[in-house]
């Protein structure tokens, strides 16, 4: 609507300082409105449920939406994905990210949410559409469009002098709207290009065609001990041996880290960074908390650090942010409060990645001190387009801790982000067989995994055998331990990336 006007008023003024005889008035066009929702409770427990919304636009195409209802029970939205949701009392809008706001005619775009609910829960009856009543069908609205009339043209003088020839009016164009987000960065075919800017729908991490995707890949150690491991070697190895979709950049905190040189450590990540994105992989930036164990604090630090890494790496649909990689000795509510002050700054730059949030007890939901998932499902962090972490070590945490991560995982969106094949030391044997039985229960819920750790450590979660790091290539199963060699294998596993 804004640029139609625009055209009109420009239009309006050539003809007239041209010629001198043409005006303008308005006539109306009509433009089609219309929408239906569908409004589909899909889980409910004591206290809460999920949601899954579905609106149509049945007019005009439009190039951003925004949906609007009221609660008629008293339900808060406490957490929403494939949207930007805000509630005013009982009055809720969601409104489109960059990536899903464009409908056509007949488009759809959906979204769904958890919520809270006391004494009932029942569907709203009225859902609107950029202010559009749904109605199931569709109405028509007058929009203006100039049209010229006529002017009596002066009385002619004795002389005889010649009339300027009218301009021709100028049609205005349409524009158009642009396509949906495209790939990532990396060579055609790579996993980030394949799948573009990720997002979490449902309990999933889903792809730029809202499909749900599994990725797969290493973690870094500390990048200020092992240096000489994060190479252009490395990131090959990765790249094409491994096929790794995901690398994960540890930035420890303390431990002769960030806090030793912020502008050195701030500047390694997006190096790192940089070179992961360009051969097609996604780049977890990980802010490696882990002693002191309670991120409050490093409050301040994180938030220095991610609206640096933020702004510089936000038009990068491969970067996902980690913001507490190992809370320990604090409580949920204290995780829970740092990750609602540290989202914003990242969001304040770049409002469509991806942010993984630690949990209680060393990123176990809780359970290595005594808790289990309900603590986070029963009050999750009040933030959009997040996931919780989990953290194993194959040797130590056996069948317990994985029928909480299968609990969870269908009740909030989960991303492995650290395990490991020994015990929780990370030395030690290596229990390939608990860690299979891992893997296999990821693999069957599309839960992402990073392993620990692709370094030259003497230790058993250390990949690389030692010297690896300085011999050149890092690649093939020569430089690898048993355990990684047994990785390896798990990571070049064919992906399943649907596109339609």
């Amino acid at each position: 609507m804004f640029q139609r006007r625009k055209a009109a008023a420009w239009l309006s003024a050539t003809v007239l300082a041209v010629t001198g005889i043409g005006a303008f008035t308005a006539t109306t066009a009509q433009a089609a409105v219309g929408c239906s929702v569908e409004y589909k409770i899909t889980n409910q427990w004591g206290g809460g449920f999920g949601a899954d919304v579905k609106v149509t636009n049945l007019g005009d195409p439009v190039g951003s939406w925004d949906v609007q209802w009221t609660f008629a029970g008293g339900q808060q939205v406490t957490q929403l994905w494939n949207g930007v949701a805000s509630q005013s009392g009982a009055v809720v809008t969601v409104r489109n990210h960059t990536w899903n706001g464009s409908l056509a005619k007949g488009a759809s775009a959906g979204f769904g949410f958890n919520g809270s609910w006391s004494g009932s829960n029942p569907v709203p009856t009225t859902f609107r559409l950029n202010g559009t009543t749904c109605t199931g069908g569709t109405t028509t609205t007058p929009t203006p469009t100039p049209t010229t009339t006529s002017t009596p043209r002066p009385t002619a003088t004795p002389t005889a002098t010649a009339t300027p020839r009218p301009t021709a009016t100028p049609t205005p164009t349409a524009t158009t709207t642009p396509p949906p987000t495209g790939g990532g960065k990396g060579p055609v075919g790579s996993p980030a290009q394949v799948n573009g800017q990720l997002h979490v729908c449902g309990v999933n991490l889903c792809n730029r065609f809202n499909q749900p995707i599994q990725l797969r890949g290493v973690s870094t150690h500390g990048i200020q001990w092992f240096a000489s491991c994060y190479t252009d070697a490395t990131w090959d190895a990765l790249a094409t041996d491994w096929r790794a979709d995901v690398a994960r950049v540890a930035m420890y905190v303390q431990e002769q880290g960030y806090e030793t040189n912020p502008s050195l450590f701030t500047d390694r990540v997006n190096t790192y960074v940089d070179e992961i994105s360009e051969r097609g992989m996604y780049a977890i930036i990980d802010f490696h908390l882990l002693n002191p164990g309670d991120p409050n604090y490093n409050l301040d630090r994180a938030k220095t650090f991610f609206a640096s890494v933020a702004k510089r790496n936000a038009a990068n649909p491969n970067v996902i942010y980690e913001i507490a990689n190992e809370p320990n000795g604090v409580s949920w509510a204290g995780i829970k409060s740092y990750a609602e002050q540290v989202i914003p700054v990242i969001r304040a730059a770049d409002p469509d990645a991806v942010i993984l949030v630690g949990t209680r007890a060393w990123s176990s939901l809780g359970v290595s001190e005594g808790s289990n998932e309900a603590e986070v499902v029963n009050n999750p962090v009040n933030a959009t387009n997040i996931m919780y972490t989990f953290h194993f070590y194959a040797g130590s945490h056996q069948q317990s801790y994985r029928d909480v991560l299968s609990r969870a995982a269908g009740r909030i969106p989960m991303f492995v982000t650290e395990f490991g094949t020994p015990s929780a030391s990370g030395d030690g044997p290596n229990d390939l067989a608990s860690t299979a039985a891992w893997l296999d229960l990821l693999d069957s819920k599309k839960i992402s995994w990073v392993a620990w750790n692709w370094s030259d450590k003497s230790e058993s979660s250390g990949l690389l055998k030692q010297g690896a790091c300085s011999g050149g290539s890092q690649s093939g199963t020569g430089v690898l331990k048993e355990g990684g060699v047994f990785l390896r294998e798990r990571t070049r596993t064919a992906d399943v990336f649907p596109t339609a």
